[in-house]
């Protein structure tokens, strides 16, 4: 049954990732995450169409509602998607949910995990395939040129000076580059991914106190997008 379901949803992504090719639209998604600690909003990358067309049909079917933040580490990132988090008891071990299948990777040298970044959380498969349902935000840290020259060199491929500068001012986690996939990005609500990540936890890194999750979409002008949440599209 699982492997008739990845297969469905394999060929259900690759159809979508053509359809998000074929023209450019005027539109873009808008992804709103709500918790009891603030609003996010975030745009998706089509760089990354696999990833982009499974957060959609997960959001549109409401699969993330009254998840949990279930993993969070400060200077790092805040991690969600388990199913198995959604009316879980404080003692429950978390983390190990899926929904039965996996994204192939889609790593794109423009693509970085810059603060805000949203990326594909994943296990320790080989190919670097990504959870079909778990993702985290990177809340990272700035960097020195000097601890950012080690960081990258633990990147799985090379940092352009552009990027290192974003680093430096603005902060993330760079030596995820290239090993896990980033599909998208924080716009506005940036500060809620800190609050979120200094709240007391437990020795697993889970919250003592549930931070829960809405996730819905809306479809707006990308003008709109970038008038209200400054973000600027490539011409």
């Amino acid at each position: 049954m699982k492997k008739q379901l990845a297969f469905l949803f394999t060929l259900f992504l690759l159809c979508s990732a053509v359809s998000f090719g074929q023209k450019k639209s005027k539109k873009d998604d808008l992804v709103t995450i709500e918790t009891n600690m603030g609003t996010m909003r975030v745009i998706l990358f089509d760089e990354a169409p696999k990833h982009k067309a499974n957060f959609l049909k997960l959001t549109k079917d409401k699969f993330y509602n009254d998840l949990l933040f279930h993993r969070v580490i400060e200077d790092f990132m805040i991690q969600g998607g388990d199913p198995n988090s959604r009316n879980a008891k404080p003692d429950d071990m978390l983390g190990k949910g899926d929904n039965g299948y996996k994204i192939p990777a889609e790593f794109n040298a423009k693509l970085f995990h810059q603060k805000g970044a949203l990326a594909a959380a994943r296990d320790n498969n080989p190919a670097k395939e990504s959870s079909g349902c778990q993702f985290y935000i990177v809340e990272g840290r700035t960097w020195s040129k000097t601890d950012l020259d080690k960081q990258a060199a633990r990147a799985a491929r090379k940092l352009t000076d552009e990027q290192k500068k974003v680093y430096e001012t603005v902060g993330g986690t760079p030596h995820l580059d290239g090993s896990y996939t980033v599909f998208g990005q924080v716009v506005d609500g940036i500060d809620v991914i800190d609050k979120i990540a200094s709240v007391s936890k437990d020795e697993r890194d889970r919250p003592e106190k549930d931070v829960s999750m809405k996730v819905s979409v809306k479809s707006m002008k990308k003008k709109k997008i970038t008038r209200k949440y400054g973000w600027k599209y490539e011409a």
